[in-house]
């Protein structure tokens, strides 16, 4: 694994690293095959032909969390960001020949909560897959961060993730005014994770080799919400990070 102090350092300055074999093959493959085992049918679940999306997927498959949370990880969450957070967030997806779709410039502007109250600071407000989601006052999403397991070898030509180094640093912005010149596209092996900040200005695009990008997605917060906000997936793990 990588130095933990150029990783560090990475995601300071350019608002995103990539960490090789955090995962062993077999590991990948038991993840994979609690994912498989689950009922398809679970109104959950986002899905065409073929399963492609599974929100809040720590609570609908609970079984994941040794798995996901190995040693290893749990040794480079704490390495770079140092103990308090916990899971706030979880999605597992897919990007099949089916299931296929691309993601336009933008930022993680908003978190998952589990109610509606209205609160200074806190809007717009939204509604998905009966969830509410909130933009959050700017310092929040500055101090969180995303870990994006990869399941598959990602490349280009299955839609890995597209990035402007350093955006991060600039606040909330408008992706249009943005020097897409800048982009670099994140190649990530299966096994290995790619940490990110919210505010990253990141896209995909379409699968053009008609492999899998399955990836488990999962964000971290160390902040409390104001009275009568809560995290709708706050997920203090059994074993300290």
């Amino acid at each position: 694994m990588q130095d933990s102090a150029l990783i560090k350092e990475e995601v300071k300055g350019n608002g995103f690293s990539i960490i090789r074999q955090v995962y062993t093959g077999d590991e990948v493959k038991a993840i994979l095959e609690s994912i498989r085992s689950v009922d398809k049918n679970n109104p959950s679940f986002r899905k065409t032909a073929d399963l492609f999306a599974i929100r809040r997927l720590f609570k609908e498959i609970p079984t994941l969390l040794p798995g996901v949370f190995t040693d290893k990880l749990k040794a480079l969450i704490t390495n770079l960001f140092g103990s308090g957070y916990y899971v706030v967030k979880s999605i597992y997806f897919d990007k099949p020949v089916v299931s296929n779709w691309l993601v336009v410039w933008h930022q993680d502007l908003t978190i998952s909560v589990e109610n509606k109250n209205e609160v200074i600071g806190y809007g717009p407000w939204t509604v998905k897959d009966k969830q509410y989601a909130v933009q959050p006052p700017v310092d929040i999403l500055q101090d969180n961060f995303t870990i994006r397991i990869h399941l598959d070898d990602t490349t280009s030509g299955n839609g890995a993730l597209k990035v402007i180094p350093g955006s991060h640093l600039n606040g909330i912005i408008r992706p249009e005014t943005t020097d897409n010149d800048k982009a670099v596209v994140c190649e990530v092996p299966k096994g290995g994770v790619m940490i990110m900040k919210p505010l990253l200005l990141h896209a995909s695009g379409r699968t053009t080799n008609g492999t899998n990008r399955r990836v488990i997605h999962i964000e971290f917060s160390r902040q409390t919400l104001p009275a009568g906000l809560q995290w709708s997936e706050k997920m203090e793990l059994s074993i300290p990070l």
